[in-house]
């Protein structure tokens, strides 16, 4: 029997657990993709019901894209700092 076959491999808890955290916190950004898909559905079909009313609610569209983005790279730096943080 060889000297390395009957060494178990030591699982490290700890590389494990950071692994699945950053995961868990990534997928914060599906959230703001389908945020967004659903903000952009949303105006276009509001801008074809009532053209008129659609360049009034052009600021408010990209006030609410800018919020949803800003989730979206909150979920990413908490990932990364879960990664690389010590």
């Amino acid at each position: 029997m060889e000297p390395h076959a009957a060494v178990a491999t030591v699982i490290d808890f700890a590389k494990s657990a950071k692994l699945i955290g950053a995961g868990l916190a990534a997928m914060g950004m599906i959230g703001a993709g389908v945020g967004l898909g659903v903000l952009f559905g949303s105006y276009l079909q509001a801008a074809i019901r009532n053209p008129a009313g659609a360049a009034s609610q052009q600021t408010m569209l990209f006030l609410g894209m800018a919020l949803t983005e800003t989730m979206g790279l909150f979920a990413f730096v908490v990932s990364l700092i879960i990664l690389f943080g010590s």
